[in-house]
């Protein structure tokens, strides 16, 4: 399965291109499946294939330096809370980053290792829109992710290219209404005087 996965149109590859193409910065490789290797639970299976992939995440541009290598069974749970006694030769997984190193031997540790990316609230208001929708009794919905800066009711947004200003009214996230939306944040928003036709998928809310 490994081998599939690594081969020249393989899942693993495609991913750890993804990733790195979609701007993801950290990432983890756990090696799952270590129940199921000859023998079980091999350290030199796990060391293949860490040298493997850290050689073609390499090539994608990760440095394997900042990333972690865990072998875990996610079927009996090794090394996925808590340590496995059956792999009493896994040392732990360590990474370096100029914001600190770290290491364990987990993958819940390795997922509470990843830093948040900052989120900037400081810079303008971008927020392209995925869709925009006509609510009965509230009108036109704009919904979207904000990239940069705050969406917060009351402000005045543009959309680009269309050049259409408008007021926001409200700001809702499940069905909650927000005093204000941050990087990150999936919202929808009421404008006013502005019809569907107007704006759409693509256009982009700024301040």
């Amino acid at each position: 399965e490994f081998e599939a996965g690594i081969s020249k149109n393989g899942q693993t590859r495609e991913h750890a291109l993804l990733a790195f193409t979609l701007g993801v910065k950290q990432l983890i490789v756990g090696v799952n499946k270590m129940d199921s290797t000859e023998p079980p639970y091999s350290q030199a299976r796990f060391e293949e294939i860490t040298k493997e992939v850290s050689a073609y995440i390499k090539k994608i541009g990760y440095n394997p330096a900042t990333v972690a290598f865990v072998p875990i069974s996610g079927w009996h749970g090794d090394n996925m809370l808590e340590p496995s006694s059956n792999m009493g030769w896994f040392k732990g997984w360590k990474i370096e980053r100029k914001e600190g190193n770290a290491s364990g031997t987990t993958l819940l540790e390795a997922l509470d290792a990843i830093l948040p990316p900052s989120r900037p609230t400081d810079k303008p208001l971008r927020l392209p829109l995925q869709d925009v929708y006509k609510i009965g009794g509230i009108g036109t919905v704009p919904v979207g992710r904000v990239e940069t800066g705050v969406l917060k009711p009351g402000m005045v947004v543009t959309f680009a290219p269309v050049n259409v200003t408008t007021e926001v009214k409200s700001v809702e996230m499940h069905h909650e209404s927000l005093p204000e939306a941050t990087p990150g944040d999936n919202v929808g928003f009421n404008v006013k005087n502005v019809s569907v036709k107007d704006i759409r998928r693509g256009n982009v809310a700024g301040d």
